[in-house]
């Protein structure tokens, strides 16, 4: 495996929301039978091949880093995960279609993750004066996952939808919704797995091609795994 570049994604979200469920499915195209609560982080591997199917095509390791936690956790706790936070190319945010909650505090793990201090309106309020600017000066790419669609009666569908439309565009993210017991959700030619190489391709450009790259600022390019240890961590 040493022998292929690589970038490094964050897998944030509330507990229960299926992050693991997600990274597995993407990993290994497999729903994971028997979910358990990641304690720490735990680290999986996805191939990608970048511009695939052009003269450019390449491919890279992709290491999903699945953080476990909850947002609201003391602040001893927020300071033991940012060691996972060192030299991060991109987030994947998730959410569950049916909490509406573990939606609103994807603001709160996106500004953990970016080292702000700000508390973002859009956490406590529903009324729609969340402020975009505090991620305008973001680099870093970002992608917006709602699981459980499944769950989500047809009658109830296009509301849920449409907020998280707006939840995306919060963001500048694009946005997947998907069913993590079903693997056609992320099956190669859908929609879905369109969005996905679309956004790993611009990870992969973020990081081997710009200039000046897309560190997290404030995260200097520190040794991996130097000041923590890392949960329930492996390669598939």
């Amino acid at each position: 495996m040493a022998s292929l570049d690589r970038v490094k994604v964050l897998v944030l979200g509330d507990s229960g929301v299926g992050k693991s469920s997600l990274v597995h499915l993407l990993c290994h195209n497999q729903v994971l039978g028997n979910p358990s609560w990641t304690v720490g982080c735990s680290v999986d591997i996805r191939v990608h091949d970048y511009k695939e199917g052009t003269p450019e095509e390449k491919t890279y390791y992709i290491e999903l880093w699945d953080v476990g936690g909850s947002v609201g956790s003391a602040s001893s706790v927020k300071s033991t995960r940012a060691v996972f936070y060192n030299s991060v190319n991109g987030i994947i945010l998730v959410h569950d279609l049916t909490n509406k909650k573990s939606s609103q505090n994807l603001y709160r793990w996106s500004l953990e993750v970016l080292n702000r201090d700000l508390v973002p309106t859009g956490v406590l309020v529903t009324n729609g004066d969340y402020d975009r600017e505090q991620f305008a000066d973001n680099q870093i790419p970002l992608l917006v996952i709602g699981t459980k669609l499944d769950q989500i009666h047809e009658t109830k569908r296009h509301e849920v939808l449409i907020r998280t439309a707006f939840l995306a565009e919060d963001f500048n993210a694009e946005e997947i919704n998907l069913d993590c017991t079903n693997p056609r959700s992320s099956a190669a030619g859908s929609s879905n797995a369109v969005k996905l190489s679309r956004f790993f391709d611009k990870v992969i450009e973020k990081r081997y091609f710009c200039r000046e790259g897309n560190q997290i600022p404030g995260f200097p390019d520190r040794k991996r795994f130097g000041g923590g240890t890392l949960k329930n961590f492996h390669y598939d």
